[in-house]
C-alpha cells in the first residue's frame, strides 16, 4: 500500500511539473533594461557649448537631454550623496530619494565668457511634475570647461548615458533613468 502511495505521489509531482513547466532560470528584467546604477564616464572636453536642457517621459524610463552646439562626447554621470556646485563646493538642494551628478565636458559659456545656456530658474531646469522617476533637475554650475547638473530621482535606479549626433553639428548627451529595476 505504501509503494502505491509513493508511486502516486511521484506521478502527481511529475504532472505538476509538466503543467507548470520548469522554473525560470532568472527573473525577466524590467522592459529589458540591463543598465545598472554604477558610475559611467567617457570622452574628453571639447569646444562645444551647452545650449539647452530638456526632459521627457518614455514608457520604461524618464529622459534628460543636454543639447550641445558642436561635437562633444565627454561626460561623467554618477549617483552621489549630494550634488555640489563646481568651484564653490556648496550643496545643491534637490528633491528625491537619490541624486545623480551629471557633468558634461563642455561649458555653458562661449570663449568670450558669454553664457550659451542661461536658464530662467537654475533650480527647475525642466518641469518634471508627474514623472515616474525624475523629481528635480537643477543647474549646479559651469566651471573650467565643464557643466554640472543635479538630477533628483525617486530612488537609486538603473541608468544609461548616450551621446547622439545631430542635428547638424550639434550633439546631445542623454541620460535615461529607469522607472524601476
Amino acid at each position: 500500500m505504501k509503494s502505491i502511495k509513493s508511486i502516486l505521489a511521484v506521478v502527481g509531482l511529475l504532472a505538476a511539473f509538466l503543467i507548470a513547466g520548469p522554473a525560470p532560470a532568472q527573473a525577466a528584467s524590467y522592459c529589458g533594461i540591463t543598465w545598472g546604477s554604477a558610475a559611467k564616464s567617457a570622452g574628453v572636453g571639447s569646444s562645444a557649448t551647452v545650449s539647452n536642457v530638456r526632459t521627457g517621459e518614455q514608457l520604461c524610463f524618464d529622459r534628460l537631454v543636454i543639447d550641445l552646439q558642436g561635437r562633444a562626447n565627454g561626460y561623467s554621470v554618477a549617483y552621489v550623496s549630494a550634488v555640489t556646485s563646481p568651484g564653490s563646493g556648496q550643496n545643491v538642494a534637490l528633491r528625491g530619494g537619490a541624486f545623480i551628478r551629471i557633468t558634461v565636458k563642455a561649458p555653458a559659456y562661449n570663449s568670450a565668457g558669454t553664457p550659451t545656456y542661461l536658464p530662467s530658474n537654475r533650480n527647475e531646469l525642466s518641469n518634471v511634475a508627474g514623472y515616474a522617476t525624475f523629481r528635480q533637475v537643477a543647474m549646479a554650475g559651469s566651471y573650467e570647461g565643464s557643466t554640472t547638473l543635479g538630477l533628483g530621482v525617486r530612488a537609486r535606479l538603473p541608468f544609461r548615458v548616450l551621446v547622439l549626433a545631430g542635428p547638424g553639428d550639434a550633439t546631445r548627451v542623454v541620460v535615461d533613468v529607469a522607472h524601476r529595476w
